[in-house]
């Protein structure tokens, strides 16, 4: 039985990962925050010595885009450092390297992007998970790199306090109209689906770059008309722009993301993402029409 770290256990990848993974033959061991303190080398080598994984699965990760605009030595320190010290300490345990990155490597400008696009960034927080890529792939004996987009799971993300599908059934609840942003193109992708790819990349012994999003695409603005129009209450969201919204990053204008490597059954689990999203609105027991 494989033994596996979870670094980052506590986001919503990162929970569903830990179920997924633990319900097959993996031992998992799930690492929050107050477990292991992934920008420093000293306390990253330590735990991850103490555990002695095959395979360690990296989902810590400063996600507040604006954020990391106002905070870009953090944004480094966590998403580009805090990667090479994973990596470090694989490299000593001779342990498989999975870090997971995001769309927002992407700047936009030529979406959906597959595997073999050259990444672009154009913000903080697109730059330092670039950043940690780059030391994953030069410091770890071996690696995969699961790119992931627009998540939404049940565990809510830690640094941003919910998910977007929540925020929006909150905000339906409260009856009024509010703006979403439809100049943003993006794919939106269910934690579950995106944590049973990563498992069949396990399985097969994958290695390399992965974008593990759902199937297909559409703005902001679309995905929150879903969300309501399972609710019965689209006639709430009107469309807006991010300048009117007033984001302090730039967001890439069409980061969806595609895939040109994983087979027909990874893809397979890898559901177009309306099906995703109303499971999981099941799930969480939001009364559907």
């Amino acid at each position: 039985m494989k033994r596996i770290a979870v670094v980052g256990s506590t986001g919503q990848l990162g929970n569903d990962i830990v179920e997924i993974l633990g319900s097959e033959s993996f031992d998992v061991m799930a690492l929050g925050h107050s477990q292991i303190e992934c920008t420093s080398l000293e306390n990253t080598r330590e735990v991850l010595e103490a555990v002695a994984p095959e395979i360690v699965i990296n989902c810590a990760a400063f996600v507040r885009v604006d954020d990391c605009e106002d905070e870009p030595v953090t944004a480094f320190q966590v998403n580009a450092v805090g990667a090479y010290h994973v990596a470090c300490a694989c490299r000593e345990l001779n342990a498989l390297c999975v870090q997971v990155s995001t769309d927002y490597v992407f700047d936009g400008t030529a979406g959906p992007y597959n595997e073999d696009d050259s990444p672009n960034p154009i913000n903080v927080y697109g730059s330092s998970k670039l950043a940690g890529e780059e030391r994953v792939k030069n410091t770890a004996p071996s690696w995969i790199i699961a790119r992931v987009s627009s998540l939404f799971g049940s565990a809510g993300a830690r640094g941003k306090g919910g998910n977007f599908v929540e925020t929006m059934v909150k905000k339906s609840a409260e009856g009024n109209t509010f703006p979403v942003v439809q100049d943003i193109t993006m794919t939106p992708t269910y934690t579950r689906d995106a944590a049973r790819a990563l498992l069949q990349l396990l399985k097969k012994d994958s290695r390399g770059v992965f974008h593990l999003a759902n199937e297909g695409s559409c703005t902001w603005y679309e995905f929150a008309c879903e969300i309501l129009r399972n609710l019965k209450r689209e006639d709430l969201v009107l469309a807006g722009t991010a300048e009117d919204i007033g984001s302090r990053a730039r967001r890439p204008t069409n980061s969806a993301l595609t895939s040109v490597r994983v087979d027909a059954a990874t893809a397979g689990l890898l559901r177009p993402w309306k099906e995703a999203l109303r499971d999981y609105m099941k799930e969480k027991g939001h009364p559907l029409c």
